[in-house]
């Protein structure tokens, strides 16, 4: 068995290092300073009591705390004012209840508009001529372009309205300009022509060429379109008359105008205001007239479904269907009578 070697630092000649003061005294300051450590265990659940612990606050389940109802004292919180809320600083009252009765007003508009609507064109309550109530002559059309006319015919068919106004208004100039070649002795018969152009011309051009065209707008009617054309051909070919004014012929066109400043200056000028009017109409109905064709052969209309749907409106006539009944059973009686005589 050999022998273990004995310990190097026994011999009291050699000289041993922890035996320096200065060594020992740097391990008994890390002994102090690891003592602590070493005698902390992590596992333990306690803290180690050479550590300082912190003072713990005691600790109660929350509780949810009852609210006491308000006491009889108890004041609303005020509304914000109505600088705050944005409205006018002075707005009263009455400025409130008369926004409150042009709401109700425009309401009762748009229902009346559409139960019109809904009603259909036989429900609708007529509207033009524009008579007051207490006039004995009642309206005798509707007519209410944004409803009835589609928006894209809309425009054309206010211009021709507008056109109808402006016939109207030359014609009744034209009376103002017979009226005062008659004071300078150039006659009663142009006057007398003139008012009886007014009187006839008005109310016929508004029901022969304007409402036909209002239906054929509103219905897409090639028989209108028809009757429209027809109508109108000869509107252009009265005012182109009444442009050239011949003498007694009733208008104060261009030729009556002439004569006019030969006699008296200011007479002239009020005639040639006139010719200058049916002038203008005569420019206006052509320009129309072509731009109305137009719309017309874009839509596919032809003669061939005018004159269909005349037929189809003439069978469907109440008045046409009793005739013509009244006429069969009167053929039929006739034949009858014939065979009995016999």
């Amino acid at each position: 068995m050999p022998t273990f070697e004995d310990n190097p630092f026994s011999d009291p000649t050699i000289d041993n290092p922890f035996s320096d003061p200065a060594v020992q005294q740097v391990a008994r300051s890390t002994t102090n300073a690891t003592r602590g450590l070493d005698d902390y265990n992590p596992f333990d659940g306690q803290q180690n009591a050479n550590q300082p612990t912190a003072p713990q606050q005691p600790t109660q389940p929350a509780i949810m705390q009852a609210v006491s109802p308000p006491s009889g004292n108890y004041q609303r919180p005020q509304q914000p004012s109505q600088q705050a809320q944005g409205a006018p600083p002075n707005f009263t009252t009455a400025d409130f209840q008369r926004r409150q009765e042009e709401l109700e007003r425009k309401a009762e508009e748009l229902a009346r508009r559409e139960a019109e609507l809904r009603a259909g064109s036989a429900g609708r309550r007529n509207n033009w001529p524009p008579l007051p109530t207490f006039c004995p002559v009642q309206p005798c059309f509707y007519q209410d372009i944004n409803v009835d006319i589609p928006l894209e015919f809309q425009r054309v068919v206010r211009h021709l309205y507008h056109l109808w106004m402006f016939h109207a208004l030359v014609l009744a100039l034209n009376i103002i300009g017979a009226m005062s070649l008659m004071f300078v002795d150039q006659g009663f018969t142009i006057f007398g022509l003139s008012i009886l152009y007014f009187v006839l011309l008005t109310p016929f051009s508004f029901i022969c060429w304007y409402r036909p065209i209002y239906k054929a707008f509103r219905s897409d009617s090639s028989f209108n379109f028809m009757v429209f054309f027809f109508i109108f051909l000869f509107q252009i070919i009265i005012t182109l008359v009444q442009s050239i004014g011949f003498s007694d012929g009733g208008s104060c066109g261009l030729i009556t105008s002439i004569n006019a400043f030969k006699v008296n200056v200011a007479v002239g000028i009020i005639t040639m205001l006139v010719t200058i009017g049916f002038i203008t109409c005569v420019v206006a109905d052509v320009m129309l007239l072509t731009k109305v064709h137009r719309i017309y052969r874009s839509t596919g209309a032809s003669l061939a479904k005018a004159q269909a749907e005349f037929t189809t409106e003439i069978l469907r006539n109440q008045h046409v269907q009793t005739a013509a009944s009244n006429a069969a059973a009167a053929a039929v009686n006739a034949q009858i009578a014939n065979a009995n005589r016999y």
